[in-house]
């Protein structure tokens, strides 16, 4: 492919002739790509916040226990419902779709840990092995609960990593035995999460914290994740469970508040749904400030036609082609337009670094960015762009007749 390097040359000869007007009408086309980055990069911010609100599995279903508020078979409202170990297995056995579940035990503070000479209080949950997929609890050191530690009763614990640091200090955990309420647990296991208030906690395995803590068979609540199952496929799991345990608890399937389930799987959904309605917000605005410099980059190509029209005419005279005063003209527009359109994009993502670097984190507002996907979408759009800015433009110059041409004044 030969290269016009006259081309070229003519239309920057043409460009510094005109450099106020290129510069105001490829500053538009640069503000409408530095709105989109800018945009689209504090919706991915925005998103990344409020994902970061989900602190447990995204596909899982909460199960707690209530109070009954309407009177049920003779049963008078009022009545705690009691979950049981009998509970758990009920649902883990006979609700199909079920990928990993847990049931917990708590122990809320009053709970003194110590080791050697230091102490402190810390709140307790006891659990089941599937437990670390529901709460997605990164084991940084040693193992989680295994099933070993549910049949045999064992003595274990896994700790937080700010119980390691204040009973610990820099000693290594692993292996050594804290006391729980005088009671030896061997640590098994040191864990992180995302949560600063979940690496103050220590798990123990359910069987035993029921049997040392006078728990019988009771559980507060169990949980459990669905797989890929779909919003639809997740209500239907949490009305078997509700229909199960209502049999099991005499409670009426109309009582809501008799046992409390929360589907993270519809309100995650929910969120997704409205994201995806603000990034097609955000392409649209970001489009139309793109297609207002658009606009100005079309009628300055106009103006440039007009004022060239005795040279165009020339041209033609001289036997340029049609093709030829097209391809010029809209050679013109897309190098204007993509060079504006290159540094609106560059500064952009240039303004999102140091947002994403030196804006404070907020609950709802992290880690801006802008996606591989989204630069190359706006460099299309800017190769597409610059096509039709010159598009008419162009077509006017080739339909122009050299003898009305030469006789323009």
């Amino acid at each position: 492919m030969i290269i016009d390097l006259d081309k070229f040359q003519e239309i920057y000869s043409t460009i510094r002739k005109n450099r106020l007007r290129t510069f105001l009408t490829g500053f538009s086309v640069a503000w409408g790509i530095f709105m989109l980055i800018i945009l689209l990069g504090s919706g991915t911010g925005l998103e990344k916040g409020v994902k970061s609100l989900f602190k447990d599995a995204t596909n899982s279903i909460w199960v707690r226990r209530g109070q009954t508020s309407i009177p049920y078979k003779g049963l008078q409202p009022g009545r705690r419902i009691q979950f049981t170990n009998a509970d758990y297995e009920d649902v883990k056995t006979n609700v199909k779709g079920i990928e990993y579940i847990t049931a917990r035990f708590y122990r809320w503070s009053n709970n003194k840990i110590t080791y050697k000479n230091e102490s402190g209080a810390f709140s307790i949950i006891s659990c089941h092995p599937e437990h670390q997929y529901l709460e997605n609890t990164i084991i940084i050191k040693g193992r989680h609960i295994n099933q070993i530690d549910i049949d045999q009763f064992r003595k274990v614990a896994i700790i937080g990593t700010e119980v390691e640091k204040i009973l610990f200090k820099n000693e290594s955990s692993l292996g050594k035995y804290v006391n729980i309420n005088s009671i030896p647990f061997k640590v098994v296991g040191v864990f992180s999460d995302a949560e600063e208030r979940v690496v103050s906690l220590i798990y123990l395995p359910i069987s035993t914290a029921q049997r040392i803590f006078s728990g019988s068979n009771r559980i507060h609540m169990f949980a459990f994740t669905t797989g890929a199952a779909s919003v639809k496929e997740s209500l239907n799991m949490e009305d078997v469970v509700r229909k199960k345990l209502a049999a099991r608890h005499n409670f009426s399937l109309e009582d809501e508040k008799a046992v409390n389930i929360w589907n993270n799987v519809k309100f995650y959904q929910k969120f997704i749904n409205l994201f995806k309605g603000i990034r097609i917000f955000i392409w649209i605005i970001g489009i139309g400030t793109i297609v207002a410099g658009i606009v100005g980059v079309s009628n300055i190509m106009l103006i440039a036609v007009k004022e060239r029209t005795k040279e165009i005419g020339i041209r033609k005279a001289l036997g340029a082609t049609p093709l030829s005063i097209v391809t010029l003209i809209l050679t013109e527009a897309v190098i204007i337009t993509s060079i504006s359109g290159y540094i609106g994009l560059v500064t952009g993502v240039g303004a999102i670094e140091l947002a994403a670097k030196y804006l404070p984190q907020t609950e709802f507002f992290q880690n801006p960015e802008v996606n591989f996907q989204a630069a190359i979408g706006a460099i299309i759009l800017l190769i597409i762009a610059g096509s039709l800015a010159g598009l008419i433009p162009a077509r006017r110059a080739a339909n122009i007749k050299p003898v009305e041409a030469l006789l323009e004044e």
